[in-house]
């Protein structure tokens, strides 16, 4: 986690460099939006290495920059809102942690820097033009998520001997999701697994999924990162 706050810290000071340099003699210190889906407390530990990747480049909070968070706590629907909030305080830059956040800031604003915390597969959602040279106000981190996923699976049977039946629990909402879906059922095919797909919409849901696994008798269980299973991880 503290990587992950570093390596977006260091994103931010190519844009918050110049500001922070003369924050000291003016009263407009350079402002940061952050965007998350999770509870506050489901998303603390990114917080805390989020500000200390900033610390240890200088940032120093309430003193040298300013840090506006909006959480959606697991409800996506209010992701426009909040991005709509943020985009009004007219922030320096502004730090989105997964698709579902990236794209209302994106629709918000052509103008104000946004960084990815976390994006599956930012150049096929539209947010970037491709990974070596983004172009816009985007840029960030990718987990490359859906070209690992089939490697996941392979890894699984590699370590669960005679795997014949694997259960994915996935958000059909979320594009990541959908991406490492597809990617994993192809990969199953070639490798004669059954995938069972398991879908989960919301955080409440997690009753009737897991009932679902036990019920068919999945051997194993493929959990992508995405929501609703970082709120309610």
């Amino acid at each position: 986690m503290r990587r992950i706050g570093l390596a977006v810290a260091l994103a931010l000071s190519l844009t918050l460099a110049p500001l922070a340099a003369v924050a000291q003699q003016a009263p407009n210190v350079p402002k940061v939006g952050f965007l998350g889906v999770g509870t506050p407390v489901a998303i603390a530990p990114l917080i805390a290495a989020f500000r200390e990747g900033l610390r240890e480049l200088g940032y120093i909070e309430r003193k040298t920059v300013l840090l506006e968070v909006r959480l959606a706590e697991g409800a996506v629907e209010r992701f426009p809102g909040l991005a709509k909030e943020l985009v009004a305080l007219k922030p320096d830059v502004i730090v989105a942690t997964s698709d579902a956040a990236i794209a209302p800031v994106r629709r918000e604003t052509q103008t104000i820097p946004i960084v990815m915390v976390l994006s599956s597969d930012p150049a096929g959602a539209g947010f970037v033009t491709s990974l070596a040279r983004p172009g816009g106000n985007v840029t960030g981190l990718s987990t490359l998520s859906p070209e690992l996923s089939g490697k996941r699976l392979e890894l699984l049977r590699e370590v669960v001997l005679g795997l014949s039946r694997v259960a994915l629990l996935w958000n059909p909402d979320s594009r990541g999701n959908l991406l490492d879906f597809k990617e994993t059922e192809a990969v199953a095919r070639s490798l004669h697994v059954e995938l069972q797909s398991v879908e989960l919409f919301r955080a409440e849901d997690l009753e009737r999924a897991f009932s679902a696994v036990t019920k068919r008798r999945a051997q194993a269980l493929i959990v992508p990162v995405g929501n609703p299973i970082t709120v309610a991880r």
